[in-house]
């Protein structure tokens, strides 16, 4: 963050911890991409995500008295966000389906994904195939590979076993895998069908 952002942030901070309305829509306004690039993660679709990201910025604005200026103003909103996604998660929990991707795809893909197919996929692309995945997976699979949360961490945000959590971190990646190699052929038979 630039001097002169922190300075923006710190101002609208204060005004926040006021109540004052016109420097919450600008906070929020401020960090709308930044938290629902988190919240996606987590969503199965842009909608959810939205939903998520507006519970986010409600608790950020009531504990904003509680934020300490030393620590990072994103990494907080950050946080927020993602428990916000993982409450979601927790209060939706028996809506979910625990739906097998297994079924969803071909079972006689080949195996292997070329690199240059991994490389020219962009973020909307990756979290597209994030999406695909299973509320469980999903959520393991954000909390592990980009949040950074051990699968202790994510055993006690997520009311599982250790093992269930290494166990959906497999699955995860073993669908993601999957998800990519059936886009490449579909992409293949494209230029040579």
């Amino acid at each position: 963050m630039t001097p002169e952002e922190k300075r923006y942030v710190d101002e609208l901070i204060q005004g926040c911890a006021k109540k004052c309305r016109a420097d919450q829509q600008k906070l929020y306004e401020h960090f709308y991409v930044f938290a629902l690039k988190v919240c996606i993660r987590y969503a199965y679709s842009e909608d959810e995500a939205l939903e998520i990201m507006n519970d986010g910025f409600m608790k950020v604005f009531t504990k904003i008295q509680k934020f300490t200026p030393e620590l990072s103003f994103y990494g907080w909103v950050r946080r927020i966000m993602i428990n916000t996604a993982l409450d979601h998660f927790r209060k939706n929990k028996k809506h979910l389906s625990n739906q097998n991707l297994d079924a969803l795809i071909e079972s006689n893909i080949e195996p292997g994904t070329p690199e240059n197919v991994i490389s020219r996929l962009s973020f909307e692309d990756i979290i597209g195939f994030v999406q695909q995945l299973s509320p469980v997976y999903r959520t393991v699979f954000n909390l592990y590979v980009i949040d950074g949360f051990t699968h202790e961490e994510i055993a006690e945000h997520l009311n599982i076993s250790v093992g269930t959590s290494k166990s959906n971190l497999a699955k995860a990646r073993a669908n993601l895998r999957r998800l990519l190699q059936h886009a490449y052929h579909e992409e293949y038979a494209k230029y040579t069908g």
